[in-house]
């Protein structure tokens, strides 16, 4: 009875030692992976080590070489103690009277890998670069500011023109209305007067005919000049006053001048 009991405990299947067995079932697997992990990580030590070897040789190689420079040269050097034997005494300047350099010549070293006049190139570059942009602005400023000048000087050309049609219309107007009262059927100039339907296709016949000819249709300011005389000197008014003077030396005495500028 107790040996059939110890079977059923050897056999139980669902023991802890049993389970365990069944879990680790590729138990190399985790070996593999451990062994991989170790590998990587030395790797990774070893590139880390190697890279502050290089980081220290190339800051040894300058301490060496920023100290070297700031000392000076002994009697083992050659060449200085071959200028001690002409002569030369530290601390003095070089020639035969002293007066040469006392410090020696500063020394540049490279330590890019750029060819040798790179640096100087790559700065010349650069200044041009910058000169070119500033010319390149100077040049868009001055564009600017003549498109801006262009502009307001045709602004104020078509506001000059509209204020002399302006004054022209208000010219013929009169003329027409002192013409009419003075018994004058006729104009002097035909576009002296406003004209009327009946005159416009005469007029339009005239400057058919005269398209070849410039000088035959005068312009809007040349219009107003000729008719603001003609009015001034034939009924002494002056369409800015709006008003008829008396003679020629009422008008000259009150009347503020001959233009529109001079009645601003």
């Amino acid at each position: 009875m107790a040996v059939r009991q110890q079977e059923e405990e050897e056999d139980d299947y669902m023991s802890d030692t049993f389970i365990n067995l069944q879990q680790d079932v590729k138990p190399g697997l985790a070996m593999v992976r451990r062994v991989k992990e170790e590998i990587l990580r030395k790797d990774r030590a070893l590139e880390m080590i190697l890279e502050n070897k290089q980081k220290s040789k190339k800051e040894e190689e300058k301490e060496r070489r920023e100290t070297m420079l700031q000392s000076s040269l002994g009697s083992e050097n050659k060449g200085f103690a071959l200028l001690q034997k002409m002569g030369y005494k530290e601390g003095c300047g070089l020639g035969k009277s002293g007066d040469g350099i006392v410090e020696p010549i500063p020394l540049q070293i490279k330590t890019g890998r750029g060819g040798v006049g790179h640096e100087a190139a790559e700065k010349r570059k650069a200044e041009e670069t910058i000169e070119q942009r500033k010319r390149m602005s100077q040049v868009k400023k001055r564009a600017e500011e003549l498109a801006l000048n262009e502009y307001r000087l045709h602004v104020r050309q078509k506001k000059d023109q509209r204020q002399m049609e302006g004054d022209l219309r208000k010219s013929q107007l009169a003329c027409q209305q002192l013409d009419t009262q003075k018994g004058i059927d006729v104009p002097l100039e035909t576009w002296y007067w406003l004209s009327t339907p009946a005159e416009d296709d005469g007029t339009e016949e005239e400057e058919e005919s005269s398209k070849w000819d410039y000088k035959a249709v005068p312009t809007t300011e040349e219009k107003l000049l000729n008719l603001t005389c003609y009015l001034r000197r034939k009924y002494f008014y002056c369409i800015w006053c709006a008003v008829s003077y008396q003679d020629e030396e009422d008008l000259s005495d009150n009347c503020p001048g001959d233009c529109a500028a001079d009645h601003c």
